[in-house]
């Protein structure tokens, strides 16, 4: 039966293997589960509430991914977008937290438009191969960040300046980004996190080279169990493996559509469909690349379906009391240790299902425990640059700018926004214009629009 839904002979895979997969990504993504109701709680959620939605959410849009687009890829609600909800519905300064759902789920029924009408995989075959085997590099180098940021190597102390309703909307979001003041330094080898972390990479890292299968897997529980003497895994004094979270204040079908309608918030809207839109596609595509799901002219037949389930996922994810759900670089993590089917991604969804009976066993892994599979996933999307031809500079120029963005700026559509300008621009200016996609410059006009009307706006 797993044979013949996932076609696992036909990907080189097997059950074991895909099972693996699936348990590696679940571990790099488990943080999501405490981390987004911390977030979100800044709006007034409820914290048991969002953590219900969190792993409802991902579970389920997950393993619709596995069932419907047989793709190896797990969703979650996004990091990044789920600060941008809580900075859109703070606390005693922005919308109220019901209204930002509706604006989140018009921003998914815009995506199931877009998918339908087949124009977001025409993205798969208008973006150039350069670009593509970049956003596999940015990818690689973001992820990286964020195993540095979790383990406390790379320290970012922000300083919050909350933006009013008012400048949020007049200037379609850029208010939000000029709200934070970023500072960036390098950890102490005093704080046991660190330590933990750099223990787990080179036990990790020795795994890999040794080729030992499931050396992520056994990185993280490793890392988890050398966390307990250090004072990083906290076993909590009751610890029970099996319990409840207390859900007397769920948030299922509280989202004010009509609200967000009202309030005249599509600059909002617009916001979250842009950074959602160029987030999941350098997510998808740079994944895919990654476990080889993408032939030779950068295509993928797969594409399609998961950006459909992707599109449905934001809206169900609104309705279930949660912030935009998007495709998780994080997969990669799984990808590496030989996911390469939907398999994969039902053994993720059905562990966040679990995580509701087991919340306290799923929370208690560190961060500074995975922190070392995602810094060495890292470096193995980033070895998709030497794909890139970097003797044509009006290939290689883009390319560069596209991944030396996202991690800099961190952000994946800030990255491809960059590549597409650039890419379009030079070739062009070359006299190869008939090698550009009809689409890419249509893109190229609604990047230097959006960032020019952003400008003039804030």
């Amino acid at each position: 039966m797993l044979e013949k839904l996932f076609r696992l002979t036909e990907y080189k895979t097997s059950v074991k293997t895909e099972i693996i997969a699936g348990v590696t990504t679940f571990m790099t993504m488990a943080y999501i589960l405490f981390l987004n109701p911390n977030i979100l709680s800044s709006t007034g959620m409820d914290k048991n509430a969002v953590f219900f939605a969190t792993a409802i959410s991902a579970g389920f849009v997950t393993i619709a991914m596995g069932l419907v687009a047989n793709f190896p890829i797990a969703l979650a609600p996004g990091m990044g977008l789920n600060a941008l909800f809580a900075t859109v519905a703070l606390t005693g300064v922005g919308m109220p937290w019901r209204v930002a759902l509706g604006a989140v789920f018009i921003s998914g029924i815009i995506f199931i438009i877009l998918t339908i009408t087949k124009i977001r995989q025409i993205l798969v075959i208008a973006v150039p191969n350069s670009l593509k085997r970049a956003i596999t590099v940015g990818i690689g180098l973001f992820i990286t960040i964020i195993g540095l940021k979790l383990a406390e190597i790379m320290v970012v102390t922000t300083s919050l300046i909350p933006p009013t309703l008012e400048s949020i909307t007049k200037s379609g979001g850029s208010a939000l980004l000029k709200s934070f003041e970023w500072n960036i330094g390098m950890g102490s080898f005093h704080n046991p996190g660190m330590v933990l972390c750099l223990i787990g990479l080179a036990i990790t890292s020795l795994l890999m080279a040794r080729h030992v299968k499931g050396s992520l897997l056994i990185g993280i529980v490793l890392s988890t169990l050398i966390g307990i003497p250090l004072g990083v895994t906290i076993i909590p004094e009751h610890f029970a493996f099996f319990s409840l979270p207390d859900f007397r204040n769920l948030a299922v079908g509280e989202l004010d559509i009509l609200g967000a309608l009202h309030m005249g918030i599509w600059t909002v809207v617009f916001t979250f469909t842009f950074v959602e839109l160029f987030d999941t596609f350098g997510t998808l595509v740079g994944t895919a690349n990654r476990a080889g799901l993408i032939d030779k002219e950068g295509n993928s037949p797969l594409i399609g379906k998961a950006m459909l389930v992707d599109a449905f996922g934001v809206s169900f994810g609104a309705l279930m009391g949660t912030s935009t759900i998007t495709a998780y670089v994080e997969s990669a993590a799984g990808i590496s240790e030989g996911g390469r089917t939907g398999l994969t991604a039902v053994t993720t969804g059905i562990l966040f299902l679990l995580a509701i009976l087991i919340a306290p066993l799923a929370t208690m892994i560190p961060g500074a425990a995975t922190a070392p599979a995602l810094i060495i996933v890292g470096v193995l999307m980033a070895s998709s640059v030497l794909d890139i031809d970097f003797s044509d500079f009006t290939e290689g120029f883009p390319a560069f700018i596209t991944f030396v963005l996202m991690p800099f700026t961190y952000s994946i559509a800030n990255g491809i926004a960059g590549g597409i300008v650039f890419y379009t621009l030079l070739k062009v200016g070359t006299g190869q214009a008939k090698k550009v996609h009809w689409m890419m410059y249509l893109l190229f006009a609604i990047v230097v629009s959006r960032f020019i009307f952003l400008s003039n706006n804030a």
